[in-house]
This record gives C-alpha cells, structure tokens and sequence, in this order.
C-alpha cells in the first residue's frame, strides 16, 4: 500500500498549524477513509464532520490541496504519494470550531428567512398540472445536498466577512429561484432577493458552479434568471412607469 504525507489542520478559532502524517491508503480509498484511518492510528482528538459517505449528506466538506471537495468524493488515486503532502483544511468561509470542522449556521439562518412554498388553488378537478421542462428544472435545483461548497468558495463571502449578512449566496439563490420559478408557487420573492439577500452583489464568476458535487448549473440556471426577473420588475423603464402611474 502506497504511504502519503498527509498535511492536516489542526486548531480552533483561537489558532492553529498544519501537522503532518504519514498514513497508508489502500486501493479504492477517499480522503475521507485515511482521515478515519489518521484518527484511529495516530490523531484521536482530530474532529471531523461526515455522515453517509456516500456523497449525499453534503458534512464532509473541506478545502483538500486548496479546493473546496467533499472528502467522501475525493479519490486517493487522484494523488501521487511521491509528488508532495496533500493538505487537508477546512472551510475558509465559515467559523472555524475545531479541525476540520466549522460553524455553518449562518446558512442555516439564511434558509429562516426564505418563505415557504405556497401553491395556487388546484384545477376544477382537484389536480395541480405542470409542464415537464418545469417540473426537470425544479429537479436539478432539489439536487442540492447542502454541502455548502459553493457557498465556501464564493468570493463574496470568502473574502468579505461584512457581506455575510446581507448575502446569501449561491446555495440560496438555487432556493430562491427554485421556488421562484414553479409554476404553481404564488409568493412573491423577488423583492427578498434583490435586498435582504443581496442577489446584485453576485457579479458571476461561476466558481460556484464549478465546486458543485451535484453539477447543478447553479450561476446559468439559477443565478441569472433570477438576476433578469429582479432587473425586470424593479429596472425595467417600462414597469418603472407603471408602477409610478399606480401609485405603487
């Protein structure tokens, strides 16, 4: 079995440094197995978050060699042991606790303020109808594991902390305009999106797309359409007129 040097954080939010470990990987395995394997063998106290290992519970995300990844996706043999350590850290977005684990409740905050769905009223026959290419788009956006990856990587965020509460990132704009645009949801949103979450601060860079284990389209399905239909409703010279001569 190939041994590799494996390059940890450990710390709190009082501070920290990167430790090194030389840890055996068998075949098949992910970051995620010689991190087990680390704290079963050398480091006890390391905390780590992870549940399902199976790529669906969005815990186990951290930064490996400085790209956000889930560790139970990220393959070994995607590494040569002899090329140099491979450094395992967490989350630079969010509060750091012990490790490899940080606090993300601010997202959890963000998803309070999301109003729920509301259908209209059925048909006359008592069913509700829905295009397919509707009901395709609202699957791809119900991927979304949580695993926050985008919302780490996402520069907004990343490197100014001041935004977080005025920002609500990718992750929740994928929410918004899930809910957005179904067709039999009646709450308007629109307003939420362009304020309280900050959707204008977003300048598209894609890099949450790009992160994205669930390869949801998040800046091109997601964050555009609901940029036009903020721009549309408040922007628009046309709507902006009519709403002056209504008194709205």
């Amino acid at each position: 079995m190939p041994t590799f040097n494996m390059r940890v954080f450990r710390g709190n939010k009082d501070g920290g440094e990167y430790r090194e470990y030389a840890v055996e990987a068998e075949e098949g395995q992910v970051i995620l197995d010689v991190i087990h394997t680390l704290q079963a063998t050398q480091a006890q106290d390391l905390a780590v978050r992870w549940n399902c290992k199976a790529g669906k519970c969005g815990s186990c995300s951290a930064e490996i060699n400085g790209k956000p990844r889930l560790m139970c996706m990220t393959r070994m043999s995607l590494f040569d042991a002899a090329a140099g350590a491979i450094t395992v850290s967490p989350m630079k977005t969010f509060p750091l606790i012990k490790d490899l684990v940080t606090d993300v409740s601010f997202n959890y905050e963000i998803a309070k303020k999301i109003p729920a769905f509301k259908p209209r009223a059925p048909e006359a026959d008592g069913t509700y109808r829905m295009m397919q290419e509707d009901i395709d788009r609202g699957q791809e956006f119900r991927k979304c594991i949580e695993c926050f990856l985008c919302q780490d990587v996402c520069h907004v965020i990343r490197d100014h902390a001041e935004n977080q509460p005025k920002f609500a990132g990718p992750r929740f704009f994928v929410r918004l305009a899930e809910l957005d645009m179904h067709p039999l949801d009646t709450v308007d949103r629109l307003e939420l999106a362009r304020y309280d979450a900050g959707i204008g601060y977003c300048n598209i860079t894609k890099c949450c797309s790009e992160v994205c284990p669930e390869e949801i389209h998040i800046t091109d399905n997601a964050i555009i359409p609901l940029k036009e239909r903020v721009a549309d409703k408040y922007y628009d010279p046309i709507r902006w007129i009519g709403r002056k001569l209504k008194g709205k």
